[in-house]
C-alpha cells in the first residue's frame, strides 16, 4: 500500500475512533462544548488562565459541565454548592487523584498528594500521626515557627532597607520550619546544605526509619522506601512551595496598598508593641491583621481548579453519571471570587472579612487549602506560618516598591496550575 494511502487510513481511523469516544456514554456526562476530534476542547479553553475560561463556560453550561482536555473529558465542578457537595457529600467517591498530570507520572503514585486507594489511605494516616508525633498542632510548633520568625526579621534587617528580590528569604522560612518538624534542627540561611535542599525539593531525602526495617519484607505494606522517599518530598514541597509563594504574593499586594499596611501596623503596635515576637493567642484580638492574611489567601486565588480529582467509582451527580475514572476539577476561584459572598471580589479589600463592628468575620466560602478527604495535610501549619510571618514583618518594617505604587503589577507570572507573582525588589524599612 502507498505510505500516503496508509497515512490517510491511519489518521481517519485514529479520527472515527477519537469521534466515537468522545460520544460514547455522552449522554450520561454533564453537557459542556461539543469537543473537536483528537484536540477536545483544546481551542476553546484558555490553559495558561483556565479557571478564567471555566467562569465563562460556566456562565453558558452551568455549574456542573464536561470539557474535554484532548480526547479525555473532565467534569468541572463550579460554585460554592456544587464544590461543597462535590468535596464533603462525594469526599470518599471523588478522593481518587488523576494520573494524567506530570509530577503525578514523575511521583509514579507514590507520596502523599498524588497517590490513590489502600496506599492514600495509609500513607495519608501516617503522614498526620508522624507530623503530630513531632510537633504539628502543638505549643512546640508554634514556638518553631517564632523562632524562625525572628530568624527572617534578622535576615530581612541585614539588607539595610536595600532594593531586594525578597524570593529566596521567603521560600528559606517555611522551608526551615519543615526542617525543623523533619530533622529537628533549622539552618542558617547561608548553610549549603540548606542551600542545596532549597533547590533540589525532588530529589531523594534518605531519613532512617524503623518502619522501613519492620516493613521490608512486607510485600503488601505501602511503607516502601520508595513511597516514604516520596512522601517525604511531598511535605517539603506542599509545606514550603505554596506557603512561600503565599508570602511573595500578599508582601506585594502589600506593597501596592500601603493604606492596608498602615492600619495592619498601628493594630500590631497597639496589640502586641516592639518588643517580643507575634504569638497565635495574639490572633483573637487582631481582626484587621487576620482578615488581611485571609483576604491574602482568597484574593491571590493560589491553586484556582484545586488539584483534580478522580472517581474511585461510578457516581450519579446532579442527575448525572461519572464514570469510573474520569477526572474532577473543582473550581475554587469559583468560590473564592464569588459576588455574592465577597462583594467586588476582583478588589483587594480586607474588609471581605470584617463584619460593620470590624470583628473578623468567618466564611464558609474561605476553601484555600480545599475541603473533604483530601484537604491539605498542613493547613493548621501553613495558617500559623503566614499569620506570624507577615505579623513579624510588619512588626519590624515597611515593605517599600521601587516604583510608585499605582505602578505595581500584581498579574501573576503564570497561572496554569498554580497562579505565581511575578519577580519583584522591594525595599524593607525599619520601622
Amino acid at each position: 500500500m502507498d505510505p500516503v494511502v496508509f497515512l490517510v487510513v491511519c489518521l481517519s481511523c485514529l479520527l472515527l475512533l477519537s469521534i466515537w469516544k468522545q460520544n460514547h456514554g455522552r449522554g450520561k456526562l454533564p453537557p459542556g462544548p461539543t469537543p473537536l476530534p483528537i484536540l477536545g476542547n483544546l481551542m476553546q479553553v484558555d490553559l495558561k488562565d483556565l479557571s478564567t475560561s471555566l467562569t465563562n463556560l460556566a456562565k453558558v453550561y452551568g455549574p456542573v459541565f464536561t470539557v474535554y482536555l484532548g480526547m479525555k473529558p473532565t467534569v468541572v465542578v463550579h460554585g460554592y454548592e456544587a464544590v461543597k457537595e462535590a468535596l464533603i457529600d462525594l469526599g470518599q467517591e471523588l478522593s481518587g487523584r488523576s494520573r494524567f498530570l506530570v509530577t503525578a507520572k514523575i511521583n509514579k503514585g507514590f507520596g502523599v498528594i498524588f497517590s490513590n486507594g489502600k496506599r492514600w489511605v495509609e500513607t495519608r494516616r501516617f503522614s498526620l500521626m508522624t507530623l503530630r508525633n513531632f510537633g504539628m498542632g502543638k505549643r512546640s510548633i508554634e514556638e518553631r515557627v517564632q523562632e524562625e520568625a525572628r530568624c527572617l526579621v534578622e535576615e530581612l534587617r541585614k539588607t539595610n532597607a536595600a532594593p531586594c528580590d525578597p524570593t529566596f528569604i521567603l521560600g528559606a522560612a517555611p522551608c526551615n520550619v519543615i526542617c525543623s518538624v523533619i530533622f529537628q534542627n533549622r539552618f542558617d540561611y547561608r548553610d549549603q546544605n540548606f542551600l542545596s535542599l532549597m533547590g533540589k525539593f525532588n530529589e531523594n531525602f534518605k531519613i532512617l526509619n524503623s518502619a522501613w526495617v519492620q516493613e521490608k519484607n512486607n510485600e503488601q505494606s505501602e511503607f516502601t522506601t520508595e513511597n516514604l522517599m516520596s512522601t517525604v518530598s511531598d511535605v517539603f514541597m506542599a509545606g514550603t512551595e505554596t506557603t512561600s509563594t503565599t508570602l511573595r504574593y500578599g508582601l506585594l499586594l502589600l506593597m501596592k496598598h500601603p493604606e492596608v499596611t498602615a492600619k495592619a501596623q498601628e493594630e500590631i503596635e497597639r496589640v502586641i508593641g516592639r518588643d517580643r515576637i507575634p504569638s497565635m493567642q495574639d490572633r483573637s484580638r487582631m481582626p484587621y491583621m487576620d482578615a488581611v492574611v485571609h483576604e491574602i489567601q482568597r484574593y491571590i486565588n493560589l491553586i484556582p481548579n484545586n488539584v483534580p480529582h478522580t472517581a474511585t467509582c461510578n457516581i450519579k451527580f446532579r442527575n448525572y453519571l461519572i464514570p469510573k475514572g474520569t477526572d474532577v476539577l473543582t473550581s475554587l476561584a469559583s468560590v473564592l471570587h464569588d459576588e455574592k459572598e465577597f462583594p467586588n471580589p476582583q478588589v483587594f479589600d480586607p474588609g471581605h472579612f470584617l463584619d460593620k463592628s470590624g470583628n473578623f468575620r468567618k466564611s464558609d466560602y474561605f476553601m484555600p487549602f480545599s475541603i473533604g478527604k483530601r484537604v491539605c495535610v498542613g493547613e493548621a501549619l501553613a495558617r500559623m506560618e503566614l499569620f506570624l510571618f507577615l505579623t513579624a514583618i510588619l512588626q519590624n518594617f515597611t515593605p517599600k516598591p521601587l516604583v510608585n505604587t499605582e505602578d505595581v503589577s500584581e498579574d501573576p507570572f503564570s497561572s496554569s496550575f498554580i497562579r505565581v507573582p511575578p519577580l519583584y525588589k522591594v525595599s524593607f524599612v525599619p520601622l
